[in-house]
């Protein structure tokens, strides 16, 4: 079933709809989960979460990608279940991946001016990755959206870890001079 049909499915308040999306997504979004969060049934928690607010969601919000939609869905609890869990801890997994950013993107203290600059930063970003090639545009978005890890990443686009880890160094370089270059301040 394609995914307008499952839209459909949700827009006729149907339960099939569950069935269909998680034969497409679960598995996907299972991995996005714990590669954030690190543990099987937070992960398995946070993408019923994701089920119920896509339920919730459409109607009537009618995604023109529900795969995407979906994904960024459970990540985004995923994240907010990853802060609640680590409070006052620190969980070194996903922390190292954004650890690497924090030389071009500061720490997310949310403040109206931050909020305002989010949209700036969000074009800047997107015009950074249509610049690169689409193995290193891949590399980038698996490690920093999907939160992948190295060895993951070296899996998926047959190069070796440490090409990995030279391609995400050498891309934090260039996206901090893009930022710079635009007037964003670090």
């Amino acid at each position: 079933m394609d995914d307008s049909q499952i839209v459909e499915l949700f827009f006729e308040r149907s339960e099939q709809a569950f069935t269909e999306l998680s034969e497409k997504y679960e598995k996907t979004c299972l991995k996005i989960a714990m590669n954030i969060l690190g543990n099987p049934d937070d992960a398995f928690d946070c993408v019923n979460d994701s089920y119920l607010a896509l339920w919730n969601n459409i109607p009537p919000q009618r995604p023109d990608n529900l795969k995407y939609y979906f994904y960024r869905i459970v990540r985004n609890n995923a994240i907010k279940r990853f802060h609640y869990n680590t409070a006052k801890k620190r969980n070194s997994y996903y922390d190292i991946a954004f650890e690497e950013l924090e030389d071009c993107i500061p720490a997310d203290n949310k403040t109206p001016e931050t909020e305002l600059l989010e949209k700036e930063l969000t074009d800047l970003l997107n015009s950074f990755l249509e610049k690169q090639n689409t193995v290193d545009r891949i590399v980038f978005v698996r490690r920093y959206y999907f939160g992948d890890s190295i060895a993951d990443i070296s899996q998926k686009v047959k190069l070796t870890e440490n090409n990995i880890s030279v391609k995400l160094n050498r891309m934090r370089k260039k996206l901090k001079s893009h930022l710079q270059k635009e007037g964003y301040e670090i």
